[in-house]
């Protein structure tokens, strides 16, 4: 299973600006494939368990779910989901992974966040009413 810079961008929530940082720095590893970035499920797992990236993931899954709740002036029925699924890294990786590319290949406004803690993978879905509806319900006909 392997994941492209825009994945990783999308369930972290980081910028591709700061994820390309984290590569320079050794944070973050990959390799590059015919100029394209690629990470594999044991890479994004090892970035995901350094002690600063959990916490900007963290901030970036709070403010998902702040800004979800403070928007007054939604102009169409929206749904903000949580899900914390008691799963295996490579459960919880594949999950993220069915995700990440359905939310690509429908070019949606659905976000999408990811961090497996300890005890449970937890995945956010904020967007339309409809797209989350039809994500979710895809997710569970699988």
């Amino acid at each position: 299973m392997s994941y492209n810079l825009n994945q990783v961008a999308m369930f972290t929530g980081l910028t591709t600006r700061t994820l390309r940082n984290h590569l320079k720095l050794g944070v973050l590893k990959g390799e590059k494939i015919d100029g394209n970035w690629c990470f594999t499920a044991e890479d994004v797992e090892a970035y995901l368990k350094e002690p600063t990236i959990q916490q900007s993931i963290s901030a970036k899954q709070h403010a998902i779910i702040y800004d979800f709740l403070t928007d007054a002036f939604k102009k169409e029925n929206r749904i903000c989901t949580i899900m914390d699924f008691p799963v295996s890294v490579e459960e919880a990786m594949d999950i993220s992974k069915f995700f990440c590319e359905i939310i690509s290949e429908f070019g949606c406004d659905v976000e999408f966040r990811f961090i497996n803690e300890r005890n449970f993978a937890r995945f956010i879905l904020a967007g339309s009413e409809e797209q989350v509806s039809t994500f979710m319900k895809a997710y569970y006909e699988r």
